[in-house]
């Protein structure tokens, strides 16, 4: 891949990441960074802020740590500025991702989330799992 690639990483896959760092989402992440630019809208980057910060997320990784990650993350990427909403996904809450995506001109949307996948291309844009990224490498 090249690094004119724009990438689209839904919620549950960076917090997957920050939490469990052997994990496949934490590959994708990572390989993510290193292959093109990571997109995100305000949308999208409030969201990951509230539930990264939830208490819940305690017993996993300390709260300090998870903040550490979550500014890294962010001045890692790219903000996209959402014209018009995108009105698409059968799950309303993950239409940001769609936006970001297509306002972004993104190559790809990297999700577990099945109501992203269940769509597989939007705009042209492939949606895939973190698994089916690293497959790509």
């Amino acid at each position: 891949m090249k690094m004119n690639n724009r990438f689209v990483l839904d919620t549950n896959t960076i917090v997957s990441a920050a939490l469990f760092r052997q994990s496949v989402p934490r590959q994708a992440l990572d390989h993510a960074l290193i292959d093109g630019i990571l997109l995100v809208s305000e949308a999208t980057a409030l969201e990951l802020t509230s539930v990264l910060l939830r208490s819940k997320f305690d017993r996993y990784l300390q709260r300090e740590i998870r903040e550490r990650f979550l500014a890294v993350f962010l001045q890692q990427t790219t903000l996209i500025e959402i014209t018009e909403p995108v009105i698409a996904c059968r799950d309303p809450k993950d239409d940001k991702f769609l936006e970001v995506a297509v306002y972004g001109n993104a190559s790809l949307i990297i999700t577990g989330d099945k109501d992203l996948l269940n769509l597989h291309l939007y705009h042209g844009i492939p949606i895939i799992t973190p698994r089916e990224f690293l497959d790509l490498r």
